[in-house]
């Protein structure tokens, strides 16, 4: 499965290392590709192993918000 979250507060190289690193933490996930000057995060996952939610709330936990 493949999905783009939507993620305010990411202004620099340190936010996305944050994001990144948090996410490819989770089982399940394949690959993670953060586009900071657009917000986005592609993600690549099972969706038997790992949700959007758990995804959202991993990134809130970093300190950015999931719109």
């Amino acid at each position: 499965m493949k999905t783009t979250l939507h993620v305010k507060g990411m202004s620099c190289g340190h936010c996305v290392s944050s994001v990144k690193g948090a996410l490819e933490q989770l089982n399940g996930i394949t690959s993670v590709e953060v586009n900071l000057d657009d917000g986005k995060v592609d993600v690549t996952y099972n969706d038997s192993q790992v949700t959007v939610e758990e995804m959202s709330n991993t990134i809130e936990d970093q300190g950015y918000n999931v719109v």
